[in-house]
């Protein structure tokens, strides 16, 4: 597990071929087998490389390069690896939370103390801005096309609403979700690979929904609210897994992963290991 900071140009090419930012012996530049894109403002990068660390590279030796840079994601970047995995949305905030913290755990596990400060703080609008440009949506589109391995995970929903190329290979695009609730997580298609094993599982996570675009005989994941509890007009359920082949390259998505927990729950752990073994065509 590497992870790669946002630091120059330079540097970052020396830290996609090789640990600590240092050139590896040889000529070939050495690349980890996945690329991913984790954390947002929402979303913690540490817990997402923490538990994918557990679940992917150490169980299932997939080496992973680590980053929330989402300048990185594009053509040159993904050249070399076999997988992209994604777990953030698909917004920045150049200007910062306008004085909001409350994505902060400390502070809201601290009783979301007044936020005081001498002198004051200027106070500046929080704008967000969706970071994905057309290049960057085509690159991972060519990535999968060309035989790639794509695992899409959590609110990546969120970025097919920002770029339509990669909407056409994630095939969604985020809805909403209500907050922090329990629910089941159920397997529709157990004859699926990713799928073969798994028993219904209940998580306390953010139940995701979104518009699916593809053919349903891909879905193998729902999740249910079984209180009967709705979100909007989008009723109690939504899809949470889908899996197809594109072109000549595989795609994966799968719903939860808004917390460690969510991660490391042992059935979640065999969706996530059967599906990175199914989208690099690996045997069980």
């Amino acid at each position: 597990m590497r992870t790669l900071a946002n630091t120059t140009r330079r540097s970052v090419l020396a830290a996609l071929a090789g640990a600590a930012i240092a050139p590896l012996p040889g000529n070939a530049a050495r690349k980890a087998t996945a690329f991913a894109l984790v954390g947002d403002r929402y979303h913690n990068s540490d817990y997402i490389r923490v538990g994918l660390t557990r679940t992917i590279a150490r169980q299932l030796g997939v080496t992973i390069d680590f980053t929330d840079e989402t300048s990185l994601l594009n053509a040159e970047t993904l050249d070399g690896y076999k997988v992209l995995i994604v777990l953030r949305d698909g917004m920045i905030w150049p200007d910062g939370y306008g004085g909001d913290e409350s994505s902060n755990a400390a502070w809201a596990a601290s009783g979301r103390p007044k936020l005081v400060f001498d002198p004051p703080l200027p106070q500046e609008r929080a704008r967000s801005q969706f970071w994905m440009k057309p290049e960057q949506g085509k690159a991972v589109r060519q990535f999968v096309e060309a035989g790639g391995a794509a695992l899409f995970l959590h609110n990546a929903t969120h970025v097919g609403l920002t770029d339509p190329d990669f909407r056409h290979v994630l095939g969604a695009a985020y809805t909403g979700h209500p907050p922090i609730r329990t629910f089941k997580v159920k397997v529709t298609n157990p004859e699926h690979p990713i799928a073969q094993g798994v028993k219904d599982f209940v998580v306390t996570d953010e139940q995701h929904y979104m518009t699916y675009d593809k053919d349903v005989k891909f879905l193998f994941l729902q999740t249910v609210n079984e209180d009967g509890l709705t979100y909007q007009s989008y009723g109690s359920t939504a899809p949470g897994g889908w899996a197809y082949d594109y072109g000549k390259g595989r795609v994966c998505y799968m719903s939860p992963g808004h917390m460690l927990s969510d991660l490391w729950n042992p059935e979640y752990i065999k969706l996530q290991q059967n599906a990175v073994r199914w989208i690099m065509r690996q045997k069980a």
